[in-house]
């Protein structure tokens, strides 16, 4: 399965995207820096149980980079719904990961009738940030640090920064990553991708994450050096959300897609399974 990327216009903006297999289809959501590269060995699995697409989200991978653009949920939501149009898809369920999180569930919690499932991994939902993630929301608006944290190198240092293993990484890999950033302007607008989602809403998704009446699947990392707060966030979430499913990755970090690939597949692959897609 070569899974190589595709492309879709969505309001004129070009964006990429991957997609594999038949059948009631799931978004696969990354987060920052990443791409739908990111869910490449993932994806497998879920093909053999439904039709997965990841898409890589404007600010990111191969998809359109605009200067002009506030990357916040709003956008998103109208590149997501533009996205699914292209696509011809309806109903859908949803794996989120890293800021993708807030990004996918925005959508999710504004379209409940089309939405069959959720799966979340290492992510935030809470505007109560961790002191690590406003250390890196600082550091994004920071001229000179700014410029550092987005550059190919510190891209492929955030991905080796964010497994137990760095050492397991193949660097072809880390280089496909850092690949779309080698020119100042794509950086510049992953700056502002990480940065674009506001605290208003952050506060409107931890608000209404208690209205989540479709099956929830969690599986994240114990050891995360991006968001130390994962378990926090999880038990939070169980408070509102106790239909959710959980399996923690005792070895695993923040990048578990790459880290454990085959798990990561195999325990969505049997949740998706089980979803209700009529």
């Amino acid at each position: 399965m070569t899974l190589e990327p595709r492309h879709t216009e969505v309001d004129g903006l070009s964006i990429a995207y991957r997609e594999a297999g038949t059948g009631p289809a799931v978004l696969l959501v990354h987060g920052w820096p990443t791409s739908s590269l990111l869910w490449r060995d993932v994806m497998p699995h879920l093909a053999e149980v439904g039709r997965v697409v990841a898409i890589d989200l404007p600010g990111y991978g191969l998809s359109a980079k605009p200067l002009d653009q506030r990357y916040d949920a709003t956008f998103y939501e109208g590149v997501i719904d533009g996205f699914l149009a292209a696509l011809g898809i309806d109903r859908v369920a949803v794996v989120v990961h890293d800021v993708g999180g807030p990004v996918g569930m925005h959508w999710a919690l504004r379209n409940p009738g089309r939405v069959t499932g959720i799966g979340i991994l290492n992510t935030l939902l809470y505007p109560e940030f961790s002191e690590a993630v406003i250390e890196f929301v600082q550091r994004l608006m920071t001229p000179g640090e700014r410029e550092k944290l987005v550059s190919p190198e510190v891209v492929a240092g955030v991905l080796r920064f964010g497994v137990r293993d760095p050492e397991r990484l193949d660097p072809a890999l880390l280089a496909e990553f850092a690949a779309p950033f080698a020119d100042p302007d794509a950086g510049k607008a992953l700056a502002k991708a990480g940065i674009g989602l506001t605290i208003e809403q952050f506060r409107a998704i931890g608000a209404a994450l208690h209205t989540v009446a479709v099956p929830v699947r969690v599986i994240y990392g114990r050891n995360d050096p991006v968001l130390p707060d994962i378990a926090t966030t999880v038990d939070r979430l169980l408070g509102e959300v106790p239909q959710a499913e959980v399996t923690i990755l005792d070895d695993c970090a923040h990048f578990i897609q790459l880290e454990a690939p085959e798990r990561i597949g195999r325990l969505l692959a049997e949740f998706l399974a089980k979803l209700d897609n009529e």
